[in-house]
């Protein structure tokens, strides 16, 4: 079995085990690339985005974080946390997606608590 079916079943099946736990609270989803990391606050039940944040943000780069690093994910994490509490956002669920809850994963997590979010 290739790398990428495996990756897609294990981000398939931690969607469904959200699914079934969330409750309608919104979800906040990870996507780590070899260069980045991004995250957004998503509503699946209206189906829009509610916040976002990511290491390519003209403030993220000015400050020299290059995104493949945990200080990015931090401050991405950090950053995340504000702009959902603006919406008036407080609850989520976590989606990791196919990452493991390591790293810069765990990192932007670890910030998001940290800022007021609550999963």
């Amino acid at each position: 079995m290739s790398l990428k079916v495996t990756n897609a079943r294990r981000k398939q099946r931690v969607r469904l085990a959200l699914r079934r736990s969330a409750g309608g609270r919104p979800r906040l989803s990870v996507f780590r690339s070899s260069k980045h990391i991004y995250a957004q606050v998503i509503d699946d039940l209206k189906g829009e985005t509610l916040a976002s944040a990511s290491s390519l943000e003209k403030s993220m780069r000015d400050a020299g974080k290059t995104g493949a690093d945990i200080d990015a994910a931090k401050a991405v994490g950090k950053l995340l946390a504000e702009r959902a509490a603006q919406k008036g956002v407080k609850e989520v669920v976590f989606d990791r997606g196919a990452y493991i809850y390591h790293g810069r994963v765990k990192a932007l997590a670890d910030a998001a608590r940290e800022g007021g979010l609550s999963f």
